[in-house]
């Protein structure tokens, strides 16, 4: 890079590591680095765009951050996407709240359905097979990109299908609507998450190939006389997703 190119960039406002970062993420969204494969050295970059290692490195600390790349001390910077990770940030008051999603997503129902649970479904969801549930199956999607970020299987008691109707259905929790709806309180909540390929029913809904891997959220929600109400099954695609959580005490003193 000429001193000219430099100059050009700093009188525009763009710094050398913002200029470094994009022209790289260019390249690996263009597909020159595969997912899966290694960038070139640190120092060939370094020569190539005129820039120090220290420029250089807060480049890739952007990509990383983005989702682009993962470092490793001791080993080559792996290309793992090739396009940005959706990533919620929540600071939140009290630990119902980590169950939450983004305000900045949505969902939209593919499915709306009454069941009764076969053996598989049941072990799933941790219910008796043959019990009646209403289940609610859908994508959920960022608002700005609209790229699917997850997909949930939602299952209600029969009695609260009318959740549905809610203005706000596709934007607010299912278990807000339920305690709006129906004076349901939460009086306890569990989650499970494991890894898993993704199923091959959601493939076209989550426009991603079969047996992509997945992490998968099972939320639970207990009513106050511990009967549980609500079960959410949500998949999220590998490359897609990062949620970032924090919980911070109401009552802490602070000077």
């Amino acid at each position: 890079m000429t001193n000219e190119r430099k100059e050009e960039l700093l009188a525009s406002g763009v710094t050398l590591h913002e200029f470094v970062a994009n022209a790289l993420a260019d390249r690996i969204r263009a597909g020159e680095w595969g997912v899966g494969g290694t960038l070139p050295s640190e120092s060939s970059f370094c020569k190539h765009y005129d820039v120090s290692r220290h420029t250089l490195r807060h480049a890739l600390a952007t990509l990383e951050a983005q989702g682009l790349i993962l470092r490793r001390q001791g080993a080559p910077t792996r290309v793992i996407s090739r396009d940005r990770a959706v990533r919620f940030v929540q600071t939140v008051a009290a630990p119902s709240e980590l169950l939450r999603y983004s305000r900045d997503t949505y969902r939209t129902n593919e499915v709306e359905e009454t069941l009764s649970c076969d053996a598989e479904t049941a072990k799933l969801l941790g219910v008796a097979v043959g019990s009646q549930w209403y289940h609610i199956g859908g994508a959920r999607r960022e608002r700005d990109t609209q790229q699917v970020v997850s997909y949930s299987d939602i299952y209600i008691h029969p009695k609260f299908s009318g959740v549905v109707q809610e203005p706000d259905h596709s934007q607010a929790m299912v278990f807000e609507q339920i305690e709006r709806r129906y004076g349901v309180k939460i009086e306890r909540a569990t989650v499970d998450l494991f890894a898993t390929a993704l199923p091959a029913r959601l493939t076209k809904s989550m426009q991603v190939s079969r047996d992509t891997p997945c992490l998968v959220v099972i939320r639970r929600y207990y009513d106050r006389n511990d009967e549980l109400f609500e079960i959410s099954v949500t998949h999220h695609p590998e490359e897609r997703f990062i949620y970032s959580l924090e919980y911070r005490r109401s009552d802490l003193v602070r000077p």
